[in-house]
């Protein structure tokens, strides 16, 4: 399409309509294992918006794409016409009815921001799917999606009630449910919209067409059934002889992945919030078969949730830093588990139930551990399980856990006899396939592992998707349970519904969408289920060269292509966890982790350049931007797409072609230069704090005019540290004190304060100074970043050869030393043994007061609140829970985690005047908020020296190094 139409549509919306390479190819993938490239990227403001491009794409003939989070596995939102994202602007919550239990939606709103909405009145929408942190009502309904919970509270085709939506004549209309007599009135009319009820009229009214339903489409006790449209659920009706009193065309839309109309509104039924008492039986298996003789019995007690996990899935949790704290309740080294949830509305209506179950599962006497788990633990073992299609991109390598044959759904009786012959198909196929998610309704996700850049594997995907397919007609089982048919599994629904049914879907979509504008290639007329890979087939490997050693993702270009396009990256602010800070303040797709990872595979692979430096990226340099290195994807993101190092390569690479900025340079040496500084500290403090000199300074620099400047000290740490020894007993063992550079020049007080603290405590101090390399890293001069590491990892060997625990003050110096240095140095047993010895000082502290070393006598009595906000790098390479113990050393210290996400400083980034406006938007998300509400004697403990400094600019309060606190704490 020539950008000129384009050009024309974009200036009549009042939303936003990009068509550039970058955005075509993040848009060009969804959470499948398609890429097809778009003709551009709409994102309307208003119903009138979708009106116009509806409009358009009929006058053009050309398809729309609806999306909102992208988390589609078969491929619903991949093609190459207009991709229509509704995710940044319709997501209001338009009106609760209490009384009804209804509330109307637009379609970008996500479900877990929505049952925080409903919660304090006592509601809640509970189709629940492993996506529910980000994934929106609007595609919820494209798929009909259900999840966990299902078979206490169905599917979303259970929970619609009404549905706006705008006609592919640009119309609106609005679907319902409606009486008998309401819908043959709804056909006199002379609308679109009455054509559509009377073309349906005569198509189920004709008794041939319904038997012919109802003998091949799947099992009606299959509650799971996405298979084609939903006309089996209209023959229901009392309009076509059935029992439900009520006709509403929403129920076909639900599930039609937007190949029928476009959805703008939603109204849908909620239940009310499950008993208050709960509790998780989770039973261990020696193999898969008895793990799923156990689900019919178990299935006859009134489970919330029965969940079953492999131990494909579980052996890739031990491997995700976010995830092996949930793995506590694994017993062993199960085949397979189950997740048995019960909810009560008494403690003893609930110990009751669960005595119930485990006697039934003692009974079979299969399992071979049971653990109860009750309140916190088990939202972590849900938490697990929701991890689980993220979990599958640690494969490493190009063999992957394949989406194909992931969505089969059975009835419950038939379900071992099913997997059973599945798995001979498997072995047949030399496979090992990976079996999770929702047993108790008949339903696993079970996946072949690919490599699908070879054409031998994808004659495989094909064949194994078909054999499947056969196999789950002959149960009647539906092969789309919940992911929809998308690309991948649309070409089987004439061999899974018959012939005569398929032309009746494809009839039923002409009578809907005439030009074929909606979702074309889904459902009907669908596009081939083998081709539009991400991947190109049997082509030859970009040799992509880096300094960084990415060898354990074979590569930096795997190591991108790990992403799966979950999207875990795409949740707000509203819910837990810091990935991705940036996308939080902007809601922009190339801000995600997602995002920037697919931007470095599509051009990295597809280059646009003709530059011999496949990094001579425009687009890529574009999607790394806000990128703020704070290292949350690489615990958070299930697959460990670790973007702040892929970063920091990237612009190595880019800036050895292009030249290194000025900017660049003053910051990246600006270790140097505090050093210069520190030489005349009056001088230069004066300076910064100048109004005329300062501003001057700023404004050549590139820093944003609006930052205070941080001031420079000259200190002499060593005789410091004689003096304070003088003074105390030694009697503990000896520890390194790393002095980096950002303590030795900027925060010195910090630095004497652990001195005093670490000394007064009896340890045998050392002080080590040297410049970890963090400013070299974060703007991408890694020769020099590299040159430090493997200086210091010369000198830190001989402490970690003696067994001495190296503290760090600063959290992105001292954890560089377990992550940067190990792909910047040679000899990787040294780097490892030097990360093993290598600690956050709270780290050290916390296991010494877990020794008994350190007690709560050596601190006051008195009695203060602390508010901790900690380092993103902490948070990612260690935990949080270390500064929270060793703050709560001294006996009356109320103590709590402020749950802030990023500080939006990080480091240079917000400094940076292009960056001001982003990184302060981000503190007041969260940070900013929670510290201004604190009393004003209330401590604020923050461990990042970019932290203190962005809680004094966004709230003016002074944030205190945690180690200051306890120096100001303990008792003389």
């Amino acid at each position: 399409m020539k950008n000129n139409l384009l050009s024309k549509l974009q200036q009549d919306l009042e939303g936003d309509l990009q068509y550039d390479d970058l955005i075509k190819g993040l848009y060009a993938t969804d959470a499948s294992v398609y890429r097809k490239i778009p003709v551009g990227v709409a994102f309307p403001k208003t119903v009138s918006d979708i009106k116009k491009i509806v409009l358009f794409a009929k006058e053009h003939k050309i398809g729309l794409i609806p999306r909102t989070a992208g988390t589609s596995l078969a491929g619903q939102c991949v093609g190459d016409g207009l991709v229509v994202d509704v995710s940044k602007h319709f997501t209001e919550i338009v009106s609760l009815d209490e009384v009804k239990k209804q509330v109307t939606v637009q379609p970008g709103v996500i479900r877990d921001e929505l049952n925080q909405y409903l919660k304090p009145f006592g509601l809640f929408f509970g189709p629940n799917t492993s996506t529910s942190n980000r994934c929106m009502i609007g595609g919820m309904v494209g798929n009909n999606s259900s999840g966990t919970t299902s078979i206490q509270y169905g599917v979303t085709r259970d929970k619609v009630i009404s549905l706006k939506t705008i006609l592919a004549d640009g119309s609106e209309a609005e679907f319902g449910r409606i009486s008998e007599a309401q819908f043959h009135q709804k056909q006199q009319s002379n609308t679109f919209e009455a054509s559509l009820y009377n073309s349906i009229h005569k198509e189920l009214i004709n008794k041939e067409i319904a038997e012919e339903i109802i003998n091949n489409f799947p099992k009606p006790e299959i509650h799971r059934r996405n298979t084609g449209y939903a006309v089996d659920e209209l023959l229901k009706a009392d309009v076509f002889g059935g029992q439900q009193p009520y006709f509403n065309m929403a129920e076909l839309l639900c599930g039609s992945e937007g190949t029928l109309a476009f959805t703008t509104e939603i109204t849908i039924q909620l239940d009310e919030l499950p008993p208050s008492y709960s509790a998780m039986v989770v039973t261990h298996y020696t193999s898969l078969e008895d793990c799923l003789m156990d689900v019919v019995p178990v299935m006859e007690h009134p489970l919330q949730l029965c969940e079953m996990m492999d131990k494909v899935i579980l052996d890739c949790t031990k491997n995700n830093r976010a995830q092996m704290a949930n793995r506590f309740f694994v017993e062993g080294d199960p085949e397979a588990l189950l997740m048995l949830q019960i909810n009560a509305h008494t403690e003893e209506e609930l110990e009751k139930a669960i005595a119930s179950l485990i006697k039934t599962v003692e009974d079979s006497g299969l399992s071979y551990a049971n653990a109860t788990l009750v309140g916190d633990n088990i939202a972590k073992a849900i938490e697990l399980r929701k991890a689980g299609l993220g979990l599958l991109g640690n494969i490493v390598g190009d063999m992957k856990a394949v989406a194909c044959i992931e969505d089969t759904a059975v009835a419950l009786t038939d379900l071992k006899e099913f997997i059973a012959e599945f798995t001979l198909i498997m072995k047949g196929y030399d496979q090992k396939a990976v079996y999770y998610a929702h047993a108790g309704a008949g339903e696993l996700h079970l996946r072949p592992i690919l490599n699908l850049k070879k054409s031998s594997d994808v004659a495989l995907f094909r064949n194994i998707t078909t054999d499947v397919a056969k196999l789950t007609k002959k149960y009647r089982g539906s092969f789309s349970g919940e992911h929809g048919d998308g690309i991948v599994r649309a070409e089987f629904i004439p061999l899974m519904i018959g012939d005569k049914n398929y032309e009746l879907l494809r009839r039923i979509k002409s009578y809907f969408d005439p030009q074929g504008i909606f979702n074309p290639g889904k459902i009907v007329d669908a596009y081939p289920m083998d081709k539009s890979f991400r991947y190109e087939v049997d082509r030859v490997e970009p040799e992509i060269k880096t300094l960084l050693d990415f060898s354990d993702s074979e590569g930096i270009l795997k190591a991108a292509e790990k992403c799966n396009g979950s999207g875990d990256c795409r949740k707000t602010h509203h819910m837990s966890g810091s990935m991705c800070p940036s996308y939080h303040a902007t809601k922009n797709e190339k801000d995600t982790t997602r995002g920037r990872a697919n931007a470095l595979r599509e051009f990295l692979t597809n280059p646009k350049s003709i530059s011999k430096n496949g990094f001579d990226s425009p687009e890529i340099k574009e999607a790394f931007d806000l990128c703020l290195s704070c290292k949350a994807c690489a615990s958070e993101c299930p697959s460990n797409v670790d973007i702040s190092t892929l970063k920091a390569e990237f612009l190595y690479q880019y800036q050895e072609t292009n030249g290194y900025p000025l900017r660049g340079k003053l910051f990246a040496y600006n270790t140097k230069l505090n050093k210069l500084g520190s030489k005349v500290a009056g001088l230069t403090n004066a300076v910064y704090e100048s109004k005329l000199l300062g501003d001057l300074l700023k404004k050549t620099s590139g820093v944003a005019k609006e930052r205070s400047l941080p001031k420079v000290y000259s200190f002499n740490f060593n005789k410091y540290l004689q003096r304070i020894v003088g003074q105390n007993t030694t009697t503990k063992n000896k520890v390194i004190l790393f002095i980096d550079e950002f303590t030795r020049y900027l925060d010195v007080e910090v630095g004497k304060d652990a001195i005093e603290l670490l000394v007064r405590l009896g340890y045998d101090v050392e002080l080590y100074f040297a410049e970890s390399g963090r400013t070299f890293l974060s703007k991408g001069f890694l020769k020099q970043a590299q040159k430090l590491a493997v200086k210091n990892t010369k000198e830190l060997k001989k402490f970690a050869d003696l067994g001495l625990p190296i503290l760090g003050l600063e959290p992105s110096a001292i954890l560089s030393f377990r992550d940067e240095y190990k792909r910047m140095t040679a000899d990787k047993e040294v780097a490892q043994k030097i990360a093993d010895h290598s600690f956050l000082i709270e780290e050290f502290l916390a296991k010494e007061i877990s020794k008994g070393r350190l007690i709560a006598t050596d601190f006051t009595e008195e009695a203060k609140d602390v508010k901790i906000h900690n380092h993103c790098h902490q948070k990612a390479l260690s935990n949080q829970k270390v500064t929270f113990d060793v703050l709560n050393l001294p006996i009356n210290y109320k103590v709590t985690i402020i749950s802030s996400g990023c500080c939006g400083m990080a480091g240079s980034f917000g400094y940076e005047e292009e960056h001001y406006e982003t990184s302060m938007k981000i503190g007041s998300l969260k940070l900013f908020p929670a510290v201004s509400k604190s009393a004003p004697g209330t401590i604020i403990a923050a461990n990042g020296t970019s932290c203190r400094h962005q809680i004094f600019d966004g709230t003016k309060r002074i944030a205190k190094h945690p180690v200051s606190i306890l120096k100001e704490a303990l008792v003389s």
